[in-house]
Parts: structure tokens; C-alpha cells; sequence
């Protein structure tokens, strides 16, 4: 039911609760208390502790209301026990005056927090218990939104609970709760709400939190099964003595992790499957190579490979890497770069090599998946920092296999970007993943140092040291209030003091998003030829930036970005010979701030620093997280959760092998969640 039609809300209140993404009285019945109170424990006047959250008795007297200075209504009152008074106040209480002068001169129990003021001790906004022995004992306390109160939320849920409460039917198989020992849905929703005790709450908690978890886990398993497409793949031949004969190539031996994601990911193309695989690794750990490798299967059966980046900078990189790294085997893969800043007649010149076939090896931006581009015999797409791409832009390329024999092309995602372990599970249940978690031989880790603002002198003392010696830096500005224009006024200002202040004899230059594409290419190309030696940037440069001559890295505002992200922007130095360094430039004025900062400079273990930026910024807030259904969980929590996401992925996986669809009776109330949760990971609705 509407909410703007039960009892008590009118459409004013219905409005309000839909600022908070409230509609129905089943939303209201999942919206769960944030936290409890116990007012359990009440004491006199005379025992009132400082800062702590307790029930007060005693009898209300001096009831009193004036206006202030600023115009807000203050109602005062006082809490005695004939020997001692608390002092309470309330702002603009409306409806709390009448209700207080009528309640004068009873024993009353106010529950808050007592403070000490120039009056003395005070509670102010205390909440009024008239009863509290019989009333409730643990109390759900809910976030709110202006103009609702806690008193008005408690009355709404009480009142949707009583009205669902027929309506409430379980959505799990009856034999399935009896097996992990769940309580029903009705029983739970209540529990959540107004738990009898710890033991009942925790019951009420773990059978809510599965539901989640496995409904995720049901979509991911089915999507994982449609995209494998048994049967209707591209079952690739390895040509014999490959892996021997790509290692030759290089004049450096491959990694064990590099050797492991090769196999495996060769393993996934011989099958008549579809692969969906994603590669990830730290910055550096040469995820460039396996995919280059895959690309060689790919064309060695006669069919073409495409890979796609985000920026035309990283697109252009990929181009550069993979033709020097094929040295005298380009001629054998031709190789087409597709982006959008072509001149018209290179773009029609690579459009026309990637639709007859010319090109075996096809690398661009997301200009790859334009209706003007097609291939001949696409056989596999290779797409980098996938979490920049959105599911449907990452699967337009499946339509673009072209007029050859087979099916659908494999895909192999990227990502430098290293997964926390306790998402993997959660969030890529739906591929397969590698991980290449060693880095290549004599690549140094970056010596990272956390520096005030004050410091700025002596920092560019060094750096100047660095570049008198023909060594290259970045100095990186944050990404201001979302905005580029800011961030791009902010870099132009640093460049002028850099330039004009600190290094009028070096050669500075200015990179940022604002500009045009042929400007920054010809920056990068500078800068890629040792002619510049400082180049400032904003966060442009996070992706895609390889120059093994640069081996220091600036970041002014360091608390202004993420864990992360610091990771990937000090991946682009230490690329090389020379010993990497990192300079985080910040005042580190907040603890979380601090945190951040000496996390970096105490690790440089791209998974440990993931699994600290997840700790503290939650799921939803990191990059290609907040597609991946993770978060809006009401209930469930990853870091807690963690063996009850496994039991629930492999539950999922037996009940999607005997029924593929869900087909059968025992799931038709759990469908439509499960088929919610799929346009939520793919990024469609209705």
C-alpha cells in the first residue's frame, strides 16, 4: 500500500518519506533500525552519569516556553527528586509544550544525554517516557530526514508492520530454511524492529542478511551461465609450442603470475565456451603481456583481436606497448589504433582494416563500439580498466563478431585497480579471475613519503636534484568538487608557480582534461621523449602513462583522493631502472585523512592498500563497485558476512545447475528479486 494512504500520513508526510526512498509500507517494514537503545537502566536525579545515553526519573515541574534571539522557541522544564533537578530543554517542540503542561507535577522518565552547561547539568531534546515499565525496553532508533522525527518514524513502522503483516509471505523454500536453521520472513522483519533480546536479533539478522547474499549470488550464477553460452563459443586451437615460443619474444623472463593467468586464460578460449575471464593485477605486474598473448591465440585461428581502454591516452599506450613488444612479429599481427581524434582519412583507413580484415590486432577507446565500426571475424575483445566501462558498453562488442564462422567472441576484462578479497566473491561472481600478484623481476617498490604544505621548498630542493640529473616527475592536482574546470584553473595556477618559481630553467608542461585531445597527445609525446621534464597534471594521468624515465611523483592534496587511487597514480613511476619515490603532499587535518596517508606510506601492496580503502569507504563508494549490487544491501555486511556469501554462492551454484531459470514453484517469490538484481548489474531498467 501507498503510504500516502495509511492511517497517520497524509501526502505532506508521504513526500517527506520519499525523500528517503520511501513509498510503500513494505519499504517502511525494511527500513531497519539504524541502531538500539536500551533504556533498560534507569536512574534518579541525584545518579545521573555525564555523556552517557540513560533513562531519568523523576517529577516534571517549572514547564515553561520563550522565544530566542534567533527566533527558535526554547521550552524548558525540570526533572527533581525533592532533593535534586535536572534542568531539560527542547527547541521548537510544537506539540511537546501541551503535552509537557499536562504531564506537570507527574513522575515521568526522560530519556538522553546529560551535559554539563552554564545552568548546570542539562538534557537537551530528551524524549519523554510516560510509562517506561511498560513500555519498550530496547528501542529501534532510525535515520531520518527533515520534518520526521523518531517518535513519528516508530509510529509509521508500527503501523505498516501491523498492516503487511498478512502480507508478508516468505519468499524461501521451506526446506532451505530448515537446513540452515533460518527463521521466517514475518518472524525476522518483527525481530529486526523490536528483538526480544541479542540472541533473537542475531537469528532475525543472519536469516535477512542470506536472502541478500544469495539472491545477488543467484543473479551473478545465472548471468555467468547466459554469458558462458555453452556450446556457441569459439573453441580456439593453441598453436603447438606456443608458450615456449611467446616467451622467446622478450629478452625477460615471465612471471609465475604471468605464466599462470596465460594458462589459464588459454585453457578458457580451447573451450567451445564463451570466456569471460577477468585479469587483474597491480600496477605494473604486466597484465599488457597475458592479454597480448591471448590476442596472439586469437589471431594464430585466423580471427582478429580488439582491445578497448577508457582514454584515448591509455588507448594510444596499449598501440605503442603491444607493437614494440611484437618487434620483428608487427608485420605477421598488423595492428589498427581506432580513436576518436583520428584525422577523417586515418579514421576511414583503420575503419577499413578492422572490416576487411587487414588488421588483426584492432585497439581503441569506446569509438570501437560506434555503429560506423565493424570487424571482419572478431574472436576476442580484450577490455581494459573495466571498471570504467558500463556492462552494456563492455558487451556491445559481442554483436560486432562479424560475418565469420563461430559465434560470440571470448572476453577478458582488465583491471589494475586490485579487488579487496572480500569482494571477489561478492561482486565477480559471474567470472572467472586471475590474478597476476607477482611483479616482474628488478621492478623496485616506490618509496612513498607523507609531507605538510610547509614542506613544499624542500620537496622541489629534491626534485630539482632529479631533474638536473635528466630525470622526469609528475605533480599532481586533486579532482576539486567533482569539477575538471577547477581542477584544470587549480593545475594551470600550479604550473605558472612551478615554471616561473622553482624551475624557470626545466622544461615544465601542463596536462589536463579540459584541453584538446591533439594538445595532450603532443604534451605526452614530449614527455614521453625526455623533453619535459616536470609535467603537472591533474588525475588524467591516473591510467594509461608509461614513461620509465619518470621516477618521482607529486600529489598535492593527498587527502583529497582515495587509497586507491593514490595506488594508481604512484604506479606510473618506478617503471624503470631508477628507484621510484612518491611525495603525498597534505596537511592531514582529519584522523581518517591520517589514516589514508600513513597507510601509504607503510605499504605498497596493491591488495592490502584495496582491502583498507574498502574498510573505509564501504563498498558503494568504490570505483565499478556501485553497479555490481553490493550497495544497497540492507542487511548484509561483507566484512562480517563473509562465510555466510560463501555458503550462499555455492548454494546458489547447485540450485542455478538443477534450474537454470528457477522455474520450479519453491522460487516463484524469490524471482522477481533475483530478476531485480539483474537489471541492477547490468544497468538497465524498466
Amino acid at each position: 500500500m501507498e503510504l500516502r494512504n495509511l492511517s497517520g500520513i497524509g501526502p505532506k508526510m508521504a513526500s517527506r518519506l520519499r525523500k528517503m526512498e520511501l513509498c510503500t509500507t513494505r519499504d517502511l517494514c525494511f527500513h531497519f533500525p539504524a541502531r538500539y537503545e536500551d533504556r533498560s537502566k534507569v536512574v534518579s536525579v541525584e545518579n545521573v552519569p555525564l555523556e552517557t545515553p540513560v533513562s531519568v526519573r523523576g517529577i516534571l515541574t517549572n514547564v515553561s516556553r520563550r522565544k530566542t534571539r534567533s527566533g527558535l522557541e526554547l521550552i524548558t522544564a525540570a526533572l527533581t527528586d525533592g532533593m535534586d533537578s535536572l534542568r531539560l530543554t527542547w527547541f521548537n517542540g510544537k506539540y511537546l509544550y501541551s503535552r509537557l503542561l499536562a504531564l506537570q507535577h507527574k513522575e515521568i522518565t526522560v530519556y538522553g544525554v546529560c551535559r554539563e552547561s552554564r545552568y548546570g547539568a542539562v538534557i537537551t531534546g530528551g524524549e519523554v517516557l510516560e510509562d517506561p515499565e511498560t513500555g519498550e525496553i530496547i528501542v529501534p532508533v532510525y535515520s531520518l530526514t527533515e520534518g520526521i522525527s523518531q517518535n513519528m518514524m516508530r509510529r509509521f513502522v508500527q503501523k505498516a508492520l501491523e498492516y503487511e503483516k498478512s502480507f508478508l509471505a516468505e519468499t524461501l523454500p521451506d526446506s532451505l530454511r530448515a537446513r540452515l536453521d533460518l527463521p521466517g520472513l514475518r518472524e525476522a522483519v518483527f525481530a529486526m524492529h523490536y528483538p526480544e533480546d541479542p540472541k533473537a536479533f542475531a537469528r532475525a539478522r543472519r536469516r535477512l542478511a542470506f536472502e541478500e547474499l544469495f539472491v545477488l549470488q543467484l543473479a551473478l550464477t545465472q548471468r555467468k551461465r547466459r554469458q558462458a553460452l555453452p556450446g556457441k563459443g569459439i573453441p580456439f586451437v593453441i598453436p603447438e609450442g606456443f608458450f615456449a615460443d611467446f616467451e622467446k619474444m622478450f629478452p625477460f623472463s615471465l612471471t609465475e603470475g604471468q605464466k599462470r593467468s596465460i594458462k589459464e586464460i588459454a585453457a578458457d578460449m580451447q573451450r567451445p565456451d564463451c570466456m569471460n575471464r577477468l585479469l587483474q593485477g597491480d600496477v605494473g605486474s604486466g597484465k599488457t603481456l597475458a592479454a597480448l598473448a591471448a590476442m596472439l591465440i586469437c589471431c594464430s585461428n585466423g580471427r582478429q583481436a580488439a582491445i578497448m581502454a577508457p582514454t584515448e591516452i591509455l588507448a594510444e599506450q596499449h598501440y605503442l606497448n603491444i607493437t614494440s613488444l611484437l618487434g620483428d612479429k608487427a608485420a605477421k599481427y598488423p595492428a589498427a589504433l581506432l580513436k576518436g581524434s583520428l584525422k577523417a582519412a586515418e579514421k576511414r583507413e583503420a575503419l577499413l582494416a578492422a572490416e576487411s580484415g587487414d588488421a588483426s590486432l584492432i585497439i581503441g577507446t569506446h569509438a570501437l563500439i560506434s555503429d560506423r565500426v565493424s570487424f571482419k571475424n572478431l574472436g576476442l575483445v580484450v577490455v581494459d580498466e573495466q571498471h570504467r566501462f558500463g556492462v552494456l558498453q563492455r558487451t556491445a562488442l559481442y554483436g560486432k563478431a562479424g560475418t565469420g564462422p563461430g559465434a560470440r567472441p571470448d572476453m577478458l576484462l582488465m583491471t589494475a585497480t586490485p579487488i579487496p578479497r572480500t569482494l571477489t566473491n561478492a561482486v565477480y561472481g559471474d567470472l572467472d579471475v586471475s590474478v597476476i600478484d607477482t611483479m616482474p623481476a628488478g621492478r623496485q617498490p616506490v618509496k612513498t613519503h607523507w609531507k605538510k604544505p610547509e614542506e613544499r621548498p624542500a620537496v622541489y630542493k629534491a626534485l630539482k636534484t632529479l631533474t638536473d640529473k635528466g630525470l622526469q616527475a609528475y605533480v599532481v592536482c586533486p579532482l576539486i568538487e567533482g569539477s575538471e574546470q577547477i581542477s584544470a584553473r587549480a593545475a594551470t595556477e600550479l604550473f605558472c608557480e612551478l615554471s616561473e618559481k622553482y624551475f624557470p630553467g626545466t622544461k615544465v608542461a601542463l596536462l589536463h582534461g579540459q584541453q584538446p585531445t591533439e594538445e595532450k597527445e603532443q604534451i605526452m609525446a614530449s614527455f614521453r621523449r625526455g623533453d619535459t621534464k616536470i609535467l603537472v597534471s591533474t588525475s588524467v594521468i591516473e591510467v594509461g602513462v608509461d614513461v620509465p624515465n619518470a621516477v618521482c611523483m607529486i600529489i598535492e592534496s593527498a587527502d583529497r583522493f582515495g587509497l586507491s587511487q593514490l595506488h594508481q597514480l604512484r604506479g606510473r613511476v618506478g617503471r624503470g631502472k631508477e628507484k621510484g619515490f612518491c611525495i603525498l603532499i597534505s596537511d592531514g587535518a582529519t584522523e581518517e585523512s591520517r589514516k589514508r596517508l600513513g597507510t601509504m606510506t607503510s605499504t605498497n601492496d596493491g591488495f592490502v592498500i584495496a582491502e583498507e580503502d574498502l574498510k573505509q569507504r564501504g563498498p558503494g563508494e568504490l570505483s565499478g563497485v556501485r553497479q555490481s549490487g553490493l550497495s544497497d544491501f540492507r542487511v548484509a555486511n561483507i566484512f562480517r558476512d563473509g562465510e555466510l556469501l560463501r555458503e550462499a554462492k555455492a548454494l546458489a551454484k547447485q540450485v542455478i545447475g538443477e534450474d537454470p531459470e528457477l522455474s520450479g514453484s519453491e522460487w516463484q517469490r524469490l524471482r522477481p528479486q533475483v530478476a531485480e538484481k539483474t537489471k541492477e548489474l547490468e544497468g538497465t531498467t524498466d
